[in-house]
């Protein structure tokens, strides 16, 4: 039959009739083409311009996904993955409009096997109702980016987050997916085998790909077990140069600390502010201890020896669970809490990591480099791993404003990949770093531009994110 084309009179775009008779078919109710709804699928977190999809498809299963992708595979209409809608680098715009596969009702928890330290979930989970979950098992799921995260977002964003530094990301924590290509085919990427070495790492190849591969519908993660006895610790210094000094010696000591985050002063004040608390308004490390009773006492009294060295104030220690929970609900909530600061404006939120060797003299050009800029800049990071955050609050209406931040952040990222570092440690590529993507790269591009072609030669997944134009 042939497709007739009819326009969505709300969009001003247009899907093919048959597509949509077929969608409603197949989804009812579950397919959603009002303004709202669509706007709500089109933005993230940050400063990005809201590109709505012509549609939202509430997918339940990996075989509606596959029905969907069929569908938009043979009349050529773009497909954008949707899980919480937490991502900072405009993933979940529809910048060439087409249909969005929202995963956020794929939430059942499929098989836990805590003999073999994994469990397998549909994409929609999200990390806090997983460990809820898990609680009775004696086993957590350590990646924590903050935020509601989905564990598909997760893994397609390679997230990591504030526990990286003992656990790494998801790169490592993730042994298994099952993904649904553009042209619907479902695939599995690998057995839940520690190891392999049994053809390509398809694994690995859709993790951190940002839906510009396939679709991730479930996947298998590493658990690991609840630690024994956790404790934290505030530390405040003089300077940022001082703290992430002291944050590198403890890293070369090999201390297995589990978190340590920096805020600095100006973040601190945004923090006390927002969370009604009162912390010390000085540059600031977080600290967080895993392990056996008289691991932590050794891994606490190591650390604050060395940060004593580098100039401490103080070190508040701190094994309940209530000030432990404070102080991490505080750092989870820095994004909203400095974009408080300037009401109407919004976060423009970047990141790079750097080798740890590097980072002290990254952060101190960096903050060299914002002391003079016209808005509120935040300082705030995953020290222990290189990684750290700017929160440039802007008028995303001013143009003046966007292009002084395009500048700090542009020069932050150069800075970054002359250390032999990276534009983004964690938050993606998306629309936003793409530009980046040849400098840091080379002629590799090429070779993911070729990967890209042969998985998506109509360039239906996710376009516009990631890659430049071949």
């Amino acid at each position: 039959m042939a497709t007739q084309r009819i326009p969505d009179v709300e969009s001003g775009r247009r899907l093919p009739d048959a597509m949509l008779a077929d969608l409603r078919h197949l989804l009812g109710a579950r397919l959603a083409l009002g303004l709202a709804e669509r706007e709500q699928h089109g933005r993230g977190e940050s400063y990005h311009a809201t590109q709505a999809p012509d549609a939202v498809c509430y997918a339940e299963s990996t075989e509606e996904v596959s029905a969907i992708l069929r569908l938009c595979s043979a009349h050529g209409v773009p497909v954008v993955p949707f899980g919480a809608g937490t991502s900072l680098e405009g993933h979940v715009s529809a910048v060439r409009g087409g249909v969005c596969i929202d995963l956020s009702r794929m939430t059942r928890i499929i098989a836990v096997r805590a003999e073999d330290l994994d469990v397998t979930v549909q994409a929609g989970v999200t990390r806090i109702q997983l460990n809820e979950e898990l609680r009775a098992t004696g086993l957590f799921f350590p990646i924590d980016p903050g935020g509601e995260s989905t564990l598909g977002g997760m893994a397609a964003t390679r997230a990591s987050g504030t526990n990286a530094v003992r656990y790494g990301t998801m790169r490592e924590n993730v042994l298994s997916m099952t993904v649904v290509t553009a042209d619907g085919e479902i695939i599995r990427t690998s057995g839940r085998a520690r190891k392999s070495s049994a053809g390509y790492d398809l694994t690995r190849l859709f993790v951190g790909s940002e839906g510009t591969l396939g679709i991730i519908t479930e996947l298998t993660v590493r658990l690991y077990g609840i630690p024994e006895t956790i404790s934290a610790a505030v530390v405040p210094f003089e300077t940022v140069e001082a703290a992430v000094a002291s944050v590198v010696s403890i890293i070369q000591y090999g201390i297995p600390v589990a978190r340590v985050e920096l805020m600095d002063t100006r973040t601190v004040q945004a923090t006390n502010r927002y969370c009604g608390l009162s912390y010390r308004e000085t540059p600031t490390l977080f600290f967080e201890f895993h392990g056996s009773p008289g691991t932590v006492a050794e891994q606490i009294a190591m650390t604050k020896e060395l940060t004593a060295d580098h100039g401490a104030l103080d070190f508040e220690s701190a094994s309940d669970p209530d000030t432990r929970a404070t102080l991490w609900r505080a750092r989870h909530a820095v994004h909203y809490a400095v974009q408080a600061m300037r009401p109407n404006a919004k976060v423009w939120s970047t990141d790079v990591c750097v080798p740890i060797s590097s980072l002290t003299r990254c952060i101190a050009e960096t903050q060299a480099d914002i002391a003079s800029a016209s808005f509120f800049i935040s300082i705030v990071g995953h020290v222990g791993d290189g990684n750290f955050h700017l929160g440039l609050v802007i008028d995303p209406s001013d143009p003046a404003e966007l292009e002084e931040a395009d500048g700090i952040n542009d020069r932050l990222i150069r800075r970054a990949i002359g250390m032999d570092g990276t534009c983004t440690g964690e938050h993606g590529i998306g629309s936003g770093k793409i530009k980046f993507m040849e400098l840091e790269h080379g002629r590799a591009v090429r070779v993911m531009q070729a990967v890209k072609a042969a998985l998506d030669p109509a360039n239906i997944l996710n376009p516009g994110k990631v890659l430049p134009a071949a």
